[in-house]
């Protein structure tokens, strides 16, 4: 590869004078050589050609060069504005009339105007550029000219100030020598540098020092004049017990005389006046002199000092910031007189509030026990009516070989007496609070498919179309008077139409379910809307007792009470009437579902010869259920008591298919336990508890035992039921 001609290293003026030197020399040679071959002429070329490059690289260095001279006068501009402006913050600096130093992030001083640090002479000489802050505060703490607090020293003020420079922003003053006061505040800057400001503010509070001079004398007057306008007459004592201020009042109300009272007087000559003419009844006059004594930590005093039975003052006596005190006094003899002749008419009317008390407890004790009465009453009533009444409907349950049969239409009435029974019964333990309620999750949908059932052929009768919306929902209630309460507003419904139709469902509400029950009967006019719950109301005289005494809505309306379900309602004469019972949303799983027998049950019954142990202590009632069993062709075992029926299975040595046990037995036995001595005889044996307590308590005692409860009066399907499904337990 051949050498280049031009150094690449050399400067533009040195490359472009060898160049100049070589085209001089090849147009020598070119006008020399006459050589044929064109020698000559290419050397001419290549002449050229660097010509060419030394007016390239010309151009190019007087470009570069002319850059260079811009470069290099902006950068004298610049300096010069530079200077210019340090030199203008220099002077703003130093026209400032306060005093200024910058320190920067790592606290060392960048620049001070000739005020900063004029008031302490001996630290000015040493603020120089390059001083820490550190130093500067050690410098300023152990200056001559400043004033230190009482009991502080350089070192403690020192500590006490780099303290405080570690805030952003600083304001405080301090206090110089000669009675000066200098503020200096600091602040930091963006790039974490601090300014510090020092300002003379001795005028300031020399003035302020002055007009508070001024305001504390015209406090002092405003104070005297308040003082003699207080109906409360006070004194005012120094640190040292020493009297330094009172009013007129306390003249008047102590009769101190005017010689008494003067400057300087001391505590105990005022304590020896009050010994003299008042008793301190709450307070010993050794222990208020000891109080006043204290130099500091004094408790707040209140007490009284009475003069006969016709003056009494309130006396208050507190400690003041300067560690004095004050004490006041306030005559309050008319409060306390009207306090005395008060409490005597307070005494007057609580002995009659007493007796009239004593009275109408004798009064709520007589309705308690009238009502308690009144309760039992009507629940043994009841449960004396239940037991012929659940004979005689058993004994037409035997006898009814069809619906328009004159024992089906004796049955029909007896239901109808039954359900009255049982809503009085209802009624009567709401009213009493003796309720019990067996709040658990209910299968909404169960409970109207059964209503459905019991409703429809009673609807068909009456040619209504009853539509029942099936419902997945599970809610939050007590079964038995959720039933009763949807059972009491479906009836009124089937009951008070005519024609048209009666719809029933239940549909959300939020975090509820709403059950509704809408009819096209005659509807309920605003104002019998209330009447309607009220018991005994019927709306329709022409209503027979058989269908009712007027107590459903009543039922309704105390069991929603009392289980927190709202009730609503909405009618319009004329169109009909909905009711709506918001029960609440529960997240339940599906409930058992009670076993259905497959075939026709009498017909089983009938060929498969039942024994049935029967053990009832009511005669009439015992004999119609036998009547009604032996007619399904079941062999029935019935005794009168719990001792019967245990020497009977002892001495017949048969175990029988199924037990129906009384829970009353009379003679305090108990058809649980009966049940329990007979299964351990003789293994498990399908049982029902049959009484008319119908109570969840009786229910759970019942199904702890394994065994469910049988309400009175005795329905002859469900009976009939449960020797089916006995018959079934037998058969597995």
């Amino acid at each position: 590869m051949p050498h280049s001609l031009i150094n690449p290293a050399d400067t533009l003026e040195r490359q472009n004078q060898k160049l100049i030197q070589i085209s001089e020399a090849l147009m020598r040679r070119v006008e020399q050589d006459t050589d044929r071959s064109g020698a000559a002429y290419a050397q001419f070329e290549r002449a050229a050609m660097l010509e060419d490059q030394v007016r390239s690289r010309t151009r190019d260095l007087e470009h570069a060069l002319d850059l260079l001279n811009d470069s290099n006068a902006q950068l004298a501009e610049a300096k010069s504005e530079a200077e210019a402006a340090r030199a203008n913050l220099a002077n703003a600096i130093e026209a400032v009339q306060e005093g200024f130093a910058l320190f920067d992030r790592t606290d060392v001083m960048v620049m001070c105007n000739s005020r900063f640090g004029m008031h302490m002479i001996d630290v000015q000489a040493r603020l120089d550029p390059g001083l820490r802050f550190a130093d500067y505060v050690g410098h300023v703490s152990n200056s001559r000219f400043l004033e230190l607090p009482e009991g502080m020293t350089p070192a403690a003020w020192a500590a006490r100030r780099m303290q405080r420079h570690k805030d952003r922003h600083v304001i405080f003053n301090v206090h110089l020598i000669w009675d000066r006061w200098l503020q200096v505040s600091e602040h930091r800057t963006p790039d974490g540098g601090t300014v510090v400001l020092q300002t003379d503010v001795t005028d300031i509070m020399r003035l302020e020092r002055q007009e508070r001079g001024k305001l504390l004398d015209d406090q002092a007057r405003m104070i005297r004049a308040t003082l003699d306008h207080l109906n409360q007459g006070v004194c005012i004592f120094d640190k040292d017990a020493r009297l330094a201020g009172w009013n007129k009042r306390i003249g008047s109300l102590l009769a101190v005389p005017v010689s008494l009272l003067r400057i300087g007087m001391g505590f105990d000559t005022l304590l020896d006046r009050l010994k003299e003419d008042f008793q301190l009844s709450q307070l010993r006059p050794k222990a208020l002199l000891n109080w006043a004594q204290k130099k500091d930590g004094r408790r707040p005093l209140s007490f009284e000092v009475r003069q006969g039975n016709d003056i009494t003052l309130d006396v208050f006596a507190q400690e003041m910031p300067d560690r004095g005190f004050v004490i006041s006094f306030t005559d309050v003899s008319a409060e306390r007189q009207a306090n005395r002749a008060l409490f005597d008419a307070n005494e007057l009317l609580e002995r009659r509030v007493m007796e009239r008390t004593l009275e109408l407890e004798d009064a709520l004790t007589n309705a308690e026990r009238a009502n308690a009465s009144k309760t039992r009453f009507v629940a043994a009533a009841s449960h004396d009516l239940l037991q012929p009444l659940s004979a005689a409907k058993l004994y037409m349950s035997s006898l009814a070989e069809g619906a328009d049969s004159p024992a089906a239409k004796a049955l029909n009435a007896l239901s109808s007496v039954e359900n009255i029974i049982d809503a009085l019964l209802d009624i009567s333990k709401l009213d009493s609070g003796t309720a019990s309620l067996d709040v658990t999750t209910v299968s909404l949908g169960d409970l109207l498919a059964g209503l459905r059932d019991e409703f429809a052929p009673l609807a068909a009768l009456k040619g209504l179309d009853l539509r029942v919306v099936p419902s997945t929902a599970f809610v939050t209630s007590d079964p038995g008077f959720l039933r009763r309460i949807l059972q009491n507003l479906i009836g009124n419904a089937v009951r008070y139409t005519q024609a048209g139709r009666v719809l029933v469902g239940a549909r959300r509400n939020g975090g509820s379910v709403r059950v509704e029950v809408w009819d096209t009967g005659p509807g309920i006019p605003e104002a019998d809307q209330d009447r309607i719950f009220k018991e005994f109301e019927r709306l329709d005289a022409r209503a027979s007792a058989s269908e009712g005494l007027g107590l459903g809505l009543a039922i309704v309306e105390r069991a929603c009470a009392r289980l927190g379900h709202p009730l609503g309602l909405w009618s319009v004469v004329g169109q009909g009437t909905g009711f709506f019972v918001n029960l609440a949303h529960a997240e339940g799983a599906a409930l058992p579902r009670p076993k259905a027998s497959h075939s026709a049950p009498r017909q089983r019954l009938r060929q498969k010869g039942l024994i049935v142990m029967l053990v009832e202590n009511d005669l009439e009632l015992r004999r119609a259920m036998c009547a009604l069993m032996e007619g399904w062709d079941v062999s029935v075992l019935d005794v009168g008591d719990a001792a019967e029926a245990l020497d009977l299975l002892e001495e017949i040595q048969i175990s029988p298919d199924a037990l129906l046990i009384d829970y009353h037995l009379g003679d305090g036995a108990d058809g649980l336990a009966l049940i329990e001595d007979i299964h351990r005889l003789f293994g498990t044996i399908p049982a029902r508890l049959i009484s008319a307590n119908r109570s969840p308590d009786l229910r759970r005692r019942a199904s702890a035992n394994g065994v469910e409860l049988m309400p009175k009066p005795i329905d002859a399907d469900l009976l009939e039921a449960f020797l089916c499904s006995a018959l079934d337990e037998g058969e597995t």
